[in-house]
């Protein structure tokens, strides 16, 4: 598959590297919390840094690839934790690195809630088949 962290067990595939598509990252936010505003940019905060030290460790030439391009993401929403899982799930099961954010408990969610998850970078063709029909938060 595509370029795996450690999330996932699929080897690289690099013949979806060469598509010629824009890499793009997409963080997903959980509905159901209804986090407020400086709640939801925090969590995403933590995701966009926890999936760039994943691919410090992972995957560094994706990363660099990345960044060549000017790390783009887009944020959008997912129901509930149950599509959360399956989104994660279809991501890893085509090689896309994830990154799940785990929240501490120390304001508006209960510890241990998962809040956001983080998608690529992959190519956008590949990240959209996963994401494309979520809402832009």
């Amino acid at each position: 598959m595509w370029a795996p962290t450690r999330n996932s067990s699929q080897p690289s595939n690099k013949k979806l590297q060469k598509q010629g598509s824009a890499l793009l990252g997409v963080l997903v936010v959980r509905q159901d919390l209804k986090m407020k505003a400086g709640k939801i940019a925090s969590q995403c905060a933590h995701a966009a840094t926890g999936i760039y030290a994943e691919l410090m460790h992972s995957d560094r030439s994706l990363l660099r690839e990345w960044e060549d391009c000017g790390q783009p993401k887009i944020v959008v929403t997912c129901r509930n934790q149950q599509e959360m899982n399956k989104l994660r799930d279809a991501a890893e099961g085509i090689g896309l690195p994830t990154f799940v954010v785990a929240d501490a408990g120390r304001t508006q969610v209960s510890a241990g809630s998962k809040t956001v998850l983080a998608i690529g970078p992959g190519p956008n063709v590949v990240v959209d088949s996963v994401t494309g029909k979520l809402n832009l938060l």
